[in-house]
């Protein structure tokens, strides 16, 4: 049965929304792979690279907004990013803007959030987690996605949403799934038997051969009570660091208790804290997203998201004039120079991304490799560049 003939048993949805669900946005990370545009001050989230109008940070929270509602939509990003995630979400409510004094990556930030919804709304609610900085192309199979893993969440499971392959990718982690499960409301949802890290290319084909196997997205829906249930067996200090926090999140003594706590939290991903040893312990279940998906992790990444790109040279920006030719390829014209001008001529897959400060000329092939330009730039002291 598809996602669209299962609509008995389906979580209570009003003009979209899911009942009793609330979304979660962890923003943070500076993108180094697409430096020179995205940088620790200004984020990829924070651009519009895709020329929609929309950064990818406003773009989530269009998606995200139908289904759980400005209430019970939580954003958690350094302080730094404060006044521009602000700026770019006025609907974002104040309580629900979760302020990070330094990054504690992934676990720390949605165990906030968690802990937080606990705090307010008691064990039994639910929330999804879903990156910043993510391109999704159909906003209905996405919806239908999420609410069937609301379903889920709520027989107890934790939750992800694996994407359907397009190909043997080797820069995704995979799900590999292994028998359905009985949930009334998720007649897609499978149970995890394992995730595991990038594969080379020739293991990537062997899995997407088989079927069995998803790209892990980080996108991941639970119950706040079994989440932080399932912190405490795997980390008690963590877990309870968070939850004292979220005792004085909605008080005075927020900053005073944040302050004094949260520099002792240890620094880990959800994915090595929850989804790998909770999946080893059959507790993790997958519901597959049929939506377009893409992380938008490197340069590469985004002229397959530009139409031309392959056979052209596409652009993104309009402050400049740009001439390819015999060239293919993406320029990001972001320079602010009145005038200018970028010729391109006889280089295919080229990259160029041209702004105030610095000049990027590179290749599609060796897009992952730009991270390396940030660490030596930070080696020689620019760290006005990074």
């Amino acid at each position: 049965m598809s996602p669209s003939e299962a609509g008995a048993g389906r979580p209570v949805r009003s003009g979209g929304r899911i009942e009793g669900f609330a979304a979660v946005v962890p923003a943070g990370g500076a993108g180094t792979r697409l430096w020179p545009l995205s940088r620790a001050g200004a984020p990829k989230f924070l651009h519009d690279l895709t020329g929609s109008g929309r950064s990818l940070l406003q773009a989530t929270w269009d998606r995200l907004e139908p289904l759980a509602g400005a209430d019970h939509l939580l954003l958690v990003t350094g302080r730094a990013h404060a006044a521009a995630v602000r700026a770019a979400l006025p609907d974002l409510r104040d309580g629900n803007l979760l302020l990070e004094p330094s990054a504690r990556d992934s676990m720390a930030a949605i165990g906030l959030a968690a802990a937080v919804l606990e705090h307010r709304e008691g064990p039994g609610a639910v929330l999804g987690s879903f990156a910043a900085d993510h391109v999704i192309d159909d906003d209905e199979a996405f919806g239908d996605a999420v609410a069937q893993a609301v379903a889920t969440a709520r027989a107890g499971e934790v939750v992800t949403i694996g994407i359907s392959p397009t190909g043997p990718a080797t820069q995704f982690g995979y799900i590999r799934s292994s028998a359905p499960l009985s949930v009334p409301g998720a007649p897609d949802a499978l149970r995890v038997a394992e995730f595991v890290e990038k594969p080379d290319a020739a293991t990537a084909a062997g899995y997407v051969a088989t079927g069995d196997y998803r790209w892990n997205a980080g996108m991941f829906v639970v119950g706040a009570g079994v989440l932080l249930g399932h912190l405490h067996g795997q980390l008690p200090a963590l877990a309870d660091g968070l939850r004292e926090i979220a005792a004085a999140w909605d008080s005075p003594s927020r900053e005073q208790v944040l302050d004094a706590v949260w520099p002792s939290l240890v620094k880990i991903a959800i994915d090595h804290a929850i989804a790998e040893p909770v999946a080893a312990a059959g507790g993790v279940a997958v519901v597959p997203g049929s939506f377009g998906w893409d992380d938008v992790g490197d340069w590469d990444s985004l002229a397959s998201l530009v139409p031309g790109a392959a056979s052209q040279v596409a652009v993104l920006g309009d402050d400049a004039a740009v001439l390819g030719l015999a060239a293919s390829g993406l320029v990001v014209a972001g320079s602010g120079v009145p005038g200018r001008t970028v010729s391109v001529l006889g280089v295919p897959d080229v990259v160029v991304v041209d702004t105030p400060d610095a000049l990027l000329v590179t290749t599609r092939e060796h897009a992952q490799s730009v991270k390396g330009l940030v660490g030596a730039w930070r080696e020689r002291e620019r760290d006005d560049l990074v």
